[in-house]
């Protein structure tokens, strides 16, 4: 970013000598910030929480920081001192954007002082260009904490109904956001801001594997379910490195006694400063993470960085960083015998060996880029009053302000181009004959060439590709007999990219849809970061389609922007079993049962002689040119 696009930057949040991963995170945000070229703040913490609230440790023992200390680091704010919540708001009145890192409610109204003092008011309190005042973007680590107290929900609807975006980790943190009244919240994966330095040799042995249970021992972390279940599994052995917190330490030592277990299982208390975790993962062959709830954690990444397998619950952003069978092994939430049933596979001859040999070092810069990238985009928002119609043309561009302007494009625009448009094909609900499905699957060249002949003859433009015709003839008669209010007013985001024929049509016949190109982006809800129940129609069809790996993505993301009855349409590749990306008949069952999680139900029938054509389509045996198994999946907002 050149100078004259940076932002003067506060970010608010605990860093060292404060311990643990938010502190960490906070301290690796500001220096990615500066590094993409922003003037950046470190607004900190010179007493942070009372006792009562973190009966713990909280700054690091012995005073060595877990990452770099950002060099300009404020610690002007105190627990105990509200002057200087406000003193320091004041201060932050000329800057561009202030990042609030958020953990627990209960320094909400410090937080609030602080933005009221800083002259951030209430959303409905229009910004002038004379008094602008800085944007507000919170980082919600837990939107609510693990354990909740009477009063919590109140004190964060009251705070996120006064900022103007919500950053969050994950599709639960961003719903839960929602529903306490956050008007913008973007998801994006938490990046990894990983203690302890380089890996070191590892110290082999040839006994049965050597797990290890780092961090703090809470409830929710399951240290005290992996140790139950370790007693009915001989063999393994538990390392347990980390504060004990409150009655759940006191029954991980009483766990620790257990006849089963006491020749088994260490348990070293105290936190486990950064210099002592390259050792400690050395030392070990299995890292667990057994929790029994979760938001978003980089300890598998940290796991893998040091070259271990992960035993991991499926909660969280665990199951998006395990593989599981591959690189560790993921089992359902307080699941003991799940649990027992994973432990002994560990302790068969070879297998920790196996996952070990899978696992990959996590990627440490790209996940940032685009971290940063979105704080950009939610900080670029318009800070003015909003502009009229006519004002389209002067919405600045540039990166920065990508969003913004699509964002605008679609609530100020669409309704213009649509009443000033006149189509240049008529085309009604009876013009597209019943052989043209919602939902289908492609498993016959023949098909693709009879698209594109009905394409050709109801005048639609143009297209060469035969089977990009046929996933935009479905997805196009789909919009016409589903959402189509005879105005062609309904708002369509495609996401398929320029081949594919789809927004040529639309707009032929009337509709006015918004392309966008996906460039590293997993769907235009987080690039547009458009709001809840905004949108019509999403599109992601061939050859810019959907696969196996973001097929859930795309159903999580459009089950917030959708309208109900709104539709997604994607296509899917159809292969056999072990082909990269594709899916088989019952993956497709499978996609089907999570869709109704995500509020769905499916426009059309797979039942009968489709599913036949699926198993044709993905049968290597009976045809030649993979491009002919494609599925479009066509699923209507509940």
């Amino acid at each position: 970013m050149s100078p004259s696009a940076a932002l003067k930057v506060a970010v608010v949040g605990p860093t060292h000598p404060y311990k643990g991963g938010v502190a960490a995170h906070t301290t690796s945000l500001a220096h990615e910030l500066a590094e993409a070229g922003h003037d950046v703040t470190l607004v900190s913490w010179s007493h942070l929480y009372p006792s009562k609230l973190y009966p713990g440790e909280q700054a690091v023992p012995g005073g060595a920081p877990d990452v770099e200390p950002f060099p300009r680091t404020v610690r002007a704010l105190s627990w105990a001192r509200p002057d200087t919540w406000v003193r320091t708001g004041r201060r932050l009145r000329g800057f561009d954007v202030v990042v609030v890192v958020h953990v627990i409610p209960a320094v909400v109204p410090a937080h609030l002082a602080l933005l009221r003092a800083a002259g951030v008011g209430r959303r409905s309190v229009q910004r002038t260009t004379r008094h602008p005042g800085p944007r507000t973007v919170v980082i919600a680590h837990n939107v609510l904490p693990h354990e909740t107290h009477p009063g919590d929900r109140e004190l964060m609807r009251q705070f996120l109904e006064r900022v103007d975006s919500v950053l969050v980790h994950s599709d639960a943190q961003a719903r839960l956001a929602y529903e306490l009244g956050a008007p913008r919240v973007s998801v994006t994966d938490l990046p990894p801001h990983l203690p302890g330095g380089a890996p070191v040799d590892r110290v082999e042995h040839d006994g049965p594997p050597r797990l290890l249970a780092i961090g703090m021992v809470r409830d929710y972390k399951g240290v005290d379910l992996l140790m139950e279940a370790l007693a009915d599994v001989p063999g393994p052995t538990l390392t347990v490195a980390g504060e004990m917190w409150g009655s759940s330490g006191e029954r991980v030592k009483e766990l620790a006694q257990d006849p089963r277990l006491r020749d088994r299982v260490e348990v070293h208390g105290g936190y486990v400063p950064a210099d002592r975790l390259a050792p400690l993962f050395a030392s070990h062959d299995v890292l667990t993470l057994t929790y029994r709830s979760a938001t978003a954690s980089q300890n598998a990444l940290l796991g893998q960085q040091h070259g271990l397998p992960v035993l991991a619950s499926d909660v969280g952003t665990f199951g998006g960083q395990v593989r599981d069978g591959v690189d560790g092994i993921l089992v359902p939430p307080g699941d003991k015998a799940a649990l027992v049933a994973a432990l002994q596979r560990l302790a068969e001859p070879g297998v920790a060996d196996q996952l070990r040999a899978q696992v990959r070092p996590p990627d440490l810069s790209g996940p940032w880029a685009r971290y940063v990238g979105t704080i950009e985009a939610l900080a670029a928002v318009e800070t003015a009053t909003e502009p009229d119609d006519d004002d389209v043309a002067d919405v600045p561009t540039g990166a920065a302000a990508v969003a913004g302007h699509l964002r605008h494009r679609i609530s100020n625009t669409v309704r213009a181009v649509v009443a000033a448009s006149r189509p240049e094909v008529e085309l009604s609900r009876g013009d597209l004959p019943d052989w043209v499905r919602a939902s289908d699957v492609l498993a016959d060249g023949q098909d693709a060439d009879d698209a594109k002949a009905l394409a050709r003859s109801l005048g639609l433009p143009r297209c060469s590709d035969g089977i990009a015709a046929w996933a935009a003839l479905g997805a196009l008669a789909a919009i016409v007999r589903v959402r189509d209010d005879g105005r062609r007013s309904a708002v369509i985001v495609d996401e398929s990219g320029s081949r594919s024929p789809l927004s040529r049509w639309a707009r032929a016949i009337g509709f006015a849809p918004v392309e966008l190109e996906l460039t590293g982006h997993r769907s235009s809800v987080e690039v547009l970061d458009v709001d809840t129940a905004s949108l019509d129609v999403i599109v992601r069809l061939h050859p810019g389609g959907c696969d196996a790996d973001d097929i859930d993505e795309a159903m999580s993301q459009a089950s917030w922007a959708l309208k109900s009855g709104g539709l997604l349409c994607v296509t899917l590749p159809i292969g056999h079993p072990g082909a990269e990306g594709a899916l088989g008949p019952a993956d497709v069952r499978a996609v089907l049962a999570r869709s109704h999680d995500f509020g769905f139900v499916l426009v059309g029938d797979l039942d009968g002689d489709i599913t036949g054509r699926m198993r044709s389509a993905s049968d290597t045996s009976t045809r030649t040119d993979a491009a002919y198994g494609l599925l479009r999946l066509t699923l209507r907002r509940r």
